[in-house]
């Protein structure tokens, strides 16, 4: 059988080992599973979103809301704009993928740092465009102003912050640089870990409303996975200004959001004091995190979002090795070995939770 020939080049997402073959494999009881690798909330998901989903579970037999208005319309006085301005999509991963769709062919150019999220490349991949990576580890600006005037860009994918490094860029800057950017040239910001970034530092914090206004072609990715903690059940948003959106829209499937999804959102939206807390104590416990670097000698990036990544090449640690040692007592962390890193990326867990980590890593570090 014949496929395309741009499978031969994607490597498939790697979602790491799934909970059941780690309680098989290692005789870890499902209750001691520590799940630190996905930047899932640790604290789950608000009790009002709970209530909600039982309540309306009896209107699963029946399709969603396609026009999703509303969550939209929530949306829409979160944000100060139009319910025109939003595309709802089974993850922000999905909008991506129109972005790309709407955009790209085979001549096309897409441009990313060099280490980002991997669906970025992956879904470009599919629609046979060529992919420009900067050279440095991090976000540099810089890099992509001199990679896009050498090379131009049909799409250009910025993470704030980034993911899986952590590190984001300032809001004035970003806005800068697109004004640099041909309106041709489709700018997507990626904010997943907004909510993160926005409470560390209010430099870091993407003005949505500002860019639908200024920017034609420029779009806004939220979603409701991390912070919010609706990771199971897959919803996230774009924003942009109402043309964009029009686009993404002719080739988005019918239903392609289900129904719990959608309530449990609009719940998860509406309480703020939830998020309040999951994101302060994330920045409390990441504390303990960075003071467990610096006394082992290992560096970090400082991070903006719910993760932090620690570098085992001071230590001549292989994360591979450490990662697999953690996973034996059931404690699930990422390698960065597929990035080229020799690194570990962990979710900021709870107090509980994070003390075990440190155990664990004390003895594989000594």
């Amino acid at each position: 059988m014949i496929f395309n020939a741009f499978l031969e080049n994607i490597a498939p997402y790697n979602a790491g080992r799934p909970v059941d073959e780690v309680v098989r494999d290692f005789g870890v009881l499902p209750e001691d599973i520590i799940r630190l690798a996905s930047n899932e909330n640790p604290y789950g998901c608000s009790q009002k979103v709970i209530e909600s989903i039982k309540k309306y579970a009896k209107n699963i037999s029946l399709y969603p809301d396609d026009s999703m208005g509303k969550l939209k319309e929530l949306l829409a006085k979160t944000y100060g704009l139009s319910a025109q301005n939003f595309i709802i999509g089974a993850g922000s991963d999905q909008i991506i993928e129109f972005c790309l769709r709407i955009k790209c062919n085979a001549s096309s150019r897409v441009l990313m740092a060099k280490t980002t999220f991997a669906m970025y490349e992956i879904y470009a991949k599919q629609t046979g465009a060529k992919i420009i990576k900067t050279s440095g580890k991090l976000h540099d600006l810089k890099e992509f102003e001199e990679s896009y005037k050498e090379h131009g860009a049909d799409v250009i994918f910025l993470c704030l912050p980034n993911n899986p490094l952590g590190e984001c860029l300032d809001f004035v800057e970003v806005y800068e640089f697109l004004t640099s950017i041909d309106h041709k040239t489709l700018v997507v910001l990626d904010g997943a870990y907004q909510e993160y970034a926005a409470f560390k530092d209010k430099n870091k914090s993407i003005d949505c409303k500002k860019l639908v206004l200024d920017f034609s072609n420029v779009i806004v990715l939220k979603t409701f996975s991390k912070a919010y903690g609706l990771g199971g059940l897959r919803i996230g948003y774009g924003i942009a200004q109402d043309d964009l959106i029009a686009k993404l829209h002719k080739i988005r499937p019918p239903f392609n959001v289900g129904s719990l999804s959608l309530e449990a959102a609009y719940w998860a939206l509406k309480d703020e004091e939830f998020i309040q807390k999951s994101v302060e104590d994330n920045f409390t416990f990441m504390r303990d995190y960075e003071d467990f670097a610096h006394s082992h000698q290992m560096d970090f990036i400082p991070s903006y979002a719910n993760f932090i990544t620690l570098f085992c090449d001071n230590k001549t640690l292989n994360s591979t090795e450490i990662c697999e040692k953690l996973l034996q007592k059931g404690v699930l962390v990422r390698d960065l070995v597929s990035y080229g890193l020799n690194a570990l990326r962990i979710t900021i867990g709870t107090k509980e939770q994070n003390l075990k980590v440190f155990s664990l890593l004390q003895a594989n570090l000594s």
